[in-house]
């Protein structure tokens, strides 16, 4: 059991330079006995408004220096107060607020609101286990027009779809990964190489790009590129739901289309999903 959406921005202040942390926040318990729901004996309950004070609490405290960090101190807090608490995990996502810049110049206390995927990231521990972080991005849209296709499929009496060598691929991907067992890491500059690296490998190099024969070679090759850069992530999985878009026929209107005008297919629409580990996490 635990509280859900607990929203609150945590504003930092630096002479008149000012900061902001805007973060949802879910924190689930897992008690040692069951009794409230088998006895309706409440007495190891934590209620859920203490749960999220205590969040409140936590962040007027000791800041979000990080989402994970914000995270870790959530598990920490629970482990270490209360002792009929058996499982502690807390999720946090950020609103991707900018810093606002006029004329090149950031501005001390303006900020924008940019829609380029949401960071998130997830704590979880066992009374006497390991410290588990996952971190992630999820609702980011990606497009690239060409340099995408999709041939050689299986056919069969049920398979209307052409053969594609040059379409537009689009769809709005979510990833997450594991650190494995948490440790002293940067997870800020991580988070940002492995944006990184997802934007590189779904678009290659910005003179020419990359094709690709598929959605999921291209799933794969995010994460290839992932582990082959960030040695601190042991499994990733992405998952990228497609858009499609169809070509607008104007022959009745007198006109040519060379896939000039185009109308995306609302729905059903495709999905691909992939998840990729390191070996030795696995033997682990």
């Amino acid at each position: 059991y635990g509280k859900n959406t607990i929203k609150f921005l945590r504003l930092h202040k630096e002479g008149k330079k000012h900061f902001v942390k805007e973060v949802e926040v879910c924190a689930h318990l897992r008690l040692t006995s069951p009794q409230e729901y088998l006895e309706g004996n409440n007495s190891l309950v934590i209620p859920t408004d203490t749960i999220k004070n205590i969040v409140l609490v936590l962040a007027k405290k000791n800041g979000i220096p990080s989402l994970e960090q914000f995270a870790i101190d959530i598990c920490n807090h629970f482990m270490t107060t209360f002792c009929q608490v058996a499982y502690v995990k807390a999720y946090v996502q950020e609103v991707p607020w900018q810093r606002l810049h006029e004329g090149g110049v950031p501005h001390i206390h303006s900020f924008i609101c940019v829609p380029d995927g949401i960071r998130f990231c997830e704590a979880e521990q066992c009374r006497n286990g390991p410290l588990i972080v996952f971190a992630g991005i999820k609702d980011l849209k990606l497009m690239k027009t060409t340099q995408s296709g999709f041939e050689g499929f299986y056919k069969n009496e049920h398979t209307t779809l052409p053969e594609r060598h040059d379409r537009i691929l689009c769809g709005e991907l979510f990833c997450k990964w594991s650190y494995g067992e948490c440790k002293d890491f940067d997870f800020d500059c991580i988070w940002k190489k492995i944006r990184e690296c997802i934007l590189e490998a779904f678009a290659g190099p910005p003179d020419c790009g990359e094709y690709s024969p598929s959605y999921q070679k291209t799933v794969n090759c995010i994460q290839m590129l992932v582990l082959s850069r960030v040695s601190q992530v042991q499994v990733i999985e992405v998952v990228l739901n497609n858009t499609f878009y169809n070509v607008v026929d104007m022959k009745n209107l007198g006109l040519t289309n060379d896939k000039e005008v185009l109308v995306p297919v609302e729905a059903p629409y495709g999905s691909c999903a992939c998840t990729l580990g390191r070996k030795k996490f696995f033997e682990a």
